[in-house]
């Protein structure tokens, strides 16, 4: 059992170092933004993206948003696996939140339409903050995930 578990910690940390970390955790919810990808968006945002008046390329950004300022309009329409949210609540408690939840920005406010699990996690052990993958949208696009 203890080899495992130190296969599994040897692990993270090969894919810790692979991996690299870019978050940007600010005091106020004014962003201060950094470009992640140049790629093109296809959720319908304007050339430019998220990040674009300071100079980015236009694809999503990784920042820290708090949890009160990500609007979850679908939280009603479904329940999370208890299960599935204590263990990633371990898991965040142990190695910090490995993937970051996807927003839309739309005229400034955020919306959260995936990564429910990770989000009440987030609630459940009191944490202010969230990792967040945001990208720019339309109201056309907000309608689309609304439907």
């Amino acid at each position: 059992m203890k080899v495992k578990k130190k296969e599994k910690k040897k692990r993270l940390a090969q894919r810790r170092r692979k991996m690299a970390n870019f978050v940007l955790q600010v005091p106020s919810i004014r962003l201060r933004s950094f470009t992640v990808s140049a790629s093109s968006s296809s959720n319908g945002a304007p050339p430019g993206g998220l990040g674009s008046s300071s100079g980015g390329g236009g694809g999503p950004v990784i920042v820290e948003l708090p949890l009160d300022k990500i609007r979850r309009p679908l939280m009603r329409t479904r329940s999370n696996d208890a299960t599935k949210v204590q263990q990633l609540m371990d898991s965040i408690s142990e190695i910090g939140l490995q993937v970051p939840i996807d927003v839309l920005e739309v005229d400034g406010v955020y919306y959260g339409f995936s990564g429910c699990h990770r989000y009440e996690a987030h609630q459940r052990l009191g944490l202010p903050t969230i990792r967040c993958k945001v990208r720019r949208g339309t109201k056309e696009t907000l309608r689309h995930h609304l439907r």
